[in-house]
């Protein structure tokens, strides 16, 4: 099946207002004039054309790092993003509650510390309802929890803190509401996900691809893999087409000893042995993921100073040792190693961490770093002698959000932050992503807080954060689709729309402008050749 697309304006190295694709592969761009017509010889015509009526045709965007089952449970969770106040939250949590009356438990998102001055107790909130409470913080660095949610956990005072985390306690040792870092990730995301059913799990990564593809995505690299989503998704491609390409990193967690930190490096490499770039190009594991510190707004990032509110800042959540252990353990098998870290003093570790390995296999490897928010002088050039990827999140630059970092970081700190132009003018590979849940898919909307360092969470607001440091429009696209395809070895047939590679594309209704990103819509979007989705469809 071959079919043509014409009167668009295509996003290529060449001019170019068609292409053609014979069924998943793109084996024409250029002009229309020189496209394959029916009175051509050895250039059979299009079965069918398609009129783009001057759109602009870009290669799939694809999310370089994202939460998938969790971003596709946010769907269905009360929304706290909008509140500003204890209040708001209190509110909305109640109406959500009265829309919900048979649900056995209650899940939020979208809590941020500066809405509740830092505070989360179960008292806050228990006299809302009955049912236990699971607030997700915007971050996913921290949930807040009411006495039921604790005792749904099982966590009361003999429990104690997990490796790399921590239950935060009143002056009697019980639980106070917070269970932040492992804390989260290790007893508060698996309970969660245990009691949700087999068909709801399913249901949310089918609704997650569904709002992603619907977003002008073809693919998505899903920064927390562990057993509960592998096995989702495994079940889920069995049953149905699944139209997008997942790359793959496995969560490593702090634990007791060195054997049973690198027992979960094995778990992945003997996962990505059957599921790899050859195997199974579409759904693979690409790696592993290590999270190094926390986040600003809770003063958990590791910095290099102290925070200017005079709190100590704390210790990466990984001591040099162990990280190049895993490093190296997971580099030896070819895994790419995808370390989270956020304050500068967790950038150096990271850094030094993939420095440990063979210099041609650092290179080679395509290592990534996570964030990257508050970094270093010398930190870019070192990304990029090592070829580690910059993997960022403009959304989260986005200045309604970081009214606090004045106050916790001081303004020398703050002038530093998000510099994704050096990261790019000094030769790092740059991939772009959302991070969601913790902030929205789309995007567009992404893209013009990278290119303006405005916010998109309210357009009127004039503050900008480091406008020195944007990209500019190019620049961003590029590493929202190349330069994440780069980060995940998916170079090679998506990313760019050049023959010979899949036909993943996104038509959008743009100007090209980046103050203008935000009127920009999404039209279609296409995976393999096929519309998977279409602004139209009723």
């Amino acid at each position: 099946m071959k079919t043509l697309f014409r009167n668009a304006v295509i996003a290529s190295p060449t001019e170019a207002s068609c292409l053609v694709v014979e069924d998943d592969r793109i084996v024409y761009v250029g002009s229309e004039q020189n496209a394959p017509a029916a009175d051509q010889q050895n250039a059979p015509a299009a079965d069918q054309q398609v009129d783009l009526a001057g759109r602009r045709v870009l290669p799939g965007f694809i999310d370089g790092h994202m939460h998938l089952l969790l971003f596709g449970a946010s769907l269905s969770k009360i929304d706290l993003s909008q509140c500003k106040n204890i209040e708001d939250i209190r509110n909305t949590i109640r109406s959500g509650a009265a829309q919900r009356p048979h649900a056995q438990r209650l899940f939020c998102s979208g809590w941020m510390h500066s809405m509740t001055d830092g505070q989360a107790l179960s008292s806050m909130i228990d006299d809302l309802d009955t049912r236990p409470i699971f607030i997700d913080s915007k971050d996913l660095h921290s949930a807040w929890c009411n006495s039921a949610a604790l005792a749904d956990l099982g966590v009361d005072a003999t429990t104690p803190n997990p490796e790399g985390g921590d239950i935060a306690r009143d002056k009697d040792g019980r639980p106070s509401g917070l269970l932040s870092e492992a804390g989260a990730v290790t007893i508060v995301w698996p309970h969660t996900a245990r009691v949700a059913s087999v068909a709801e799990k399913q249901g949310y990564v089918r609704n997650a691809v569904a709002a992603y593809n619907a977003a002008g995505y073809t693919g998505m690299v899903e920064m927390a893999t562990d057993e509960n989503i592998w096995e989702t998704v495994v079940q889920l491609r069995k049953q149905e087409f699944v139209p997008i390409r997942l790359a793959m990193h496995w969560i490593i967690t702090p634990a007791a000893t060195e054997a049973e930190v690198l027992s979960q490096v094995d778990r992945a490499i003997a996962l990505h042995a059957e599921y790899n770039k050859t195997t199974s190009p579409n759904f693979r594991i690409a790696g592993i993921k290590v999270i190094c510190d926390g986040v600003v707004d809770a003063c958990t990032a590791a910095l290099s100073e102290p925070y200017s509110t005079a709190v100590a800042s704390p210790a990466p959540l990984w001591g040099a040792g162990i990280l190049a252990k895993v490093v190296q353990r997971a580099d030896g098998a070819g895994l790419q190693c995808a370390l989270h870290a956020i304050g500068d003093e967790a950038v150096r570790l990271a850094i030094n961490a993939l420095e440990t390995v063979k210099p041609a296999d650092a290179v080679s490897r395509r290592h990534r770093i996570e964030h990257l928010e508050v970094t270093a002088p010398g930190d870019a050039e070192r990304l990029a002698a090592l070829g580690i990827t910059a993997s960022i999140q403009p959304v989260h630059a986005d200045p309604t959000i970081l009214r606090a970092w004045p106050r916790l970081l001081g303004p020398e700190r703050v002038r530093r932050a998000f510099a994704y132009r050096e990261f790019h003018d000094k030769g790092a590979n740059v991939a772009i992503g959302t991070d969601s849940p913790t902030a929205p898919h789309l995007p567009l909307r992404n893209l013009y807080t990278a290119t303006t360092r405005r916010s998109a969470r309210e357009p009127q607001c004039e503050e900008t954060v480091n406008p020195g440091f944007a990209l500019t429009l190019v620049q961003a696209i590029q590493a929202a689709t190349a330069g994440s395809a780069y980060s995940c070895f998916a170079d090679d047939i998506t990313g760019s729309l050049e023959v010979g590679k899949k036909a993943d594309f996104v038509v959008v209704d743009m100007d090209w402008d980046a103050e203008k990103l935000l009127e920009a819509r999404v039209c279609e979007t296409y995976f393999d050749g096929k519309r998977v989705f279409s602004s139209d469809a009723k």
